[in-house]
């Protein structure tokens, strides 16, 4: 009798896990083009019903207990619940339905500058005191790499030179922080050490902002803005992607490629210094970098060269081109394949698996190097996606990221 109850307790939970990860799954907010359908992968007795609002009624067909969202005809935002057996509410939806558009390839070289909201945690060292004592202020503070210090004493801290003037102004009181983690706000409290040199330290490296050097993607004149990259910028030293606050797209002279090779990924080095400001960041995501162009010719945009951005079921594999730059001013495309294609995912920024076959390219790069990130992938005159990665072992194959997923990232409705 206790095996059977055993098994019997093992096999809920065992269920109850499997309805947990399932509602977990599904996003809170989905993004759709006009037209397009959307398949809700939902276990038995998970069922998807519209909020009643007049909108709805007149644009929308109802949604069947396959939970598909079929004809997303209009443009604008409805409002889905998730139910349990169609009794117990679990979640929200919110579906926002996009027109679909033209973008302009561009495949320029550009750098990117980001400024955290708060300043980043990336270390932790002793202090040495004035009675050459080592200190760790921090310990059982609670702080960890990665988390974002937001305020100190209830006073907002936006970059490293806030905190060491407030830090240096408590003249060694104790202090309440508050910081940032995945999302949490926490609060905890750090007595600081004066340090040999008289100044006051909490024993946190901390970091405000981050640059690099990359591909922008594509230009979307009805909107103004514009992709780079197809990933996001992290931190070099918590892998994390940045929380930014705000960000500077800037012009770059390329200084340098250095080939890739089996076991070690080539690059382009790219200089921002004496850079010009071209647009404003304001957004780093998984799916790429978005922001507004405040320069055009900068990047010599011709809005005749749009082209429409490709829907999945319009992507084929075989033969594709990117577009990149590898000598200042020289925007060239090459020919490459689409092995892959990752239809249905939505989680990551590897939608399509990608094949250098330009003998140009792989004698001028060994193939896809750090830097060509975002160059735009054309297939059929019409906008695929970007480069994201390359793979360590193979230098002429990569990822590629749809475009319509960088497109929806630009959009997302807050």
């Amino acid at each position: 009798m206790n095996n059977i109850l055993k098994i019997f307790i093992i096999s809920f939970l065992l269920l109850v896990l499997i309805y947990v990860v399932n509602i977990t799954s599904i996003p809170n907010q989905i993004v759709l083009f006009q037209g397009e359908n959307y398949n809700l992968k939902t276990v038995l007795g998970i069922t998807v019903n519209k909020e009643e609002n007049d909108f709805f009624t007149k644009h929308y067909e109802t949604i069947q207990t396959s939970s598909n969202l079929n004809n997303s005809n209009k443009i604008g935002k409805m409002d889905f619940k998730l139910s349990l057996f169609g009794k117990i509410p679990l979640k929200s939806i919110t579906v926002n339905v996009v027109p679909k558009t033209s973008v302009v390839p561009l495949g320029n070289v550009v750098g990117l500058k980001l400024y955290t909201n708060g300043v980043l945690v990336v270390g932790m060292s002793e202090i040495e005191g004035l009675d050459n004592k080592k200190y760790k202020p921090y310990e059982n503070s609670g702080i960890e790499e990665g988390d974002m210090i937001i305020a100190i004493n209830e006073k907002t801290v936006t970059c490293t030179s806030d905190l060491l003037e407030i830090v240096n102004k408590a003249k060694g009181n104790n202090l309440s922080i508050q910081y940032v983690r995945d999302g949490d706000s926490l609060n905890t409290n750090i007595t600081p050490i004066q340090g040999i040199d008289k100044t006051y330290k909490l024993g946190l490296w901390v970091r405000d902002a981050a640059a690099g050097v990359g591909t922008v993607s594509f230009y979307e004149p009805s909107t103004k803005t514009f992709a780079a990259l197809g990933h996001g910028i992290q931190d070099i030293d918590t892998g994390e992607i940045l929380n930014i606050a705000k960000g500077d797209f800037v012009s770059t002279k390329i200084v340098s490629i250095t080939k890739g090779e089996k076991g070690n990924p080539g690059k382009i080095q790219g200089s921002i210094e004496n850079s010009t400001v071209i647009g404003e960041v304001y957004k780093n995501t998984e799916f790429g970098v978005y922001g507004k162009l405040t320069n055009i010719s900068a990047l010599n945009i011709n809005v005749n060269d749009a082209m429409e951005v490709a829907s999945r079921d319009e992507i084929k594999q075989g033969k594709a081109s990117i577009i990149c730059t590898l000598e200042d001013g020289k925007k060239e495309e090459y020919e490459v394949e689409i092995e892959k294609i990752y239809k249905n995912n939505n989680q990551n920024n590897k939608s399509m698996l990608i094949k250098v076959i330009d003998k140009n390219l792989i004698e001028k790069t060994g193939g896809i190097i750090q830097g060509m990130s975002g160059s735009p992938i054309i297939q059929n005159n019409k906008v695929v996606g970007a480069l994201t990665h390359v793979l360590v072992n193979n230098p002429e194959v990569g990822y590629g990221v749809f475009a319509d997923l960088m497109i929806k990232q630009a959009r997302e409705v807050k």
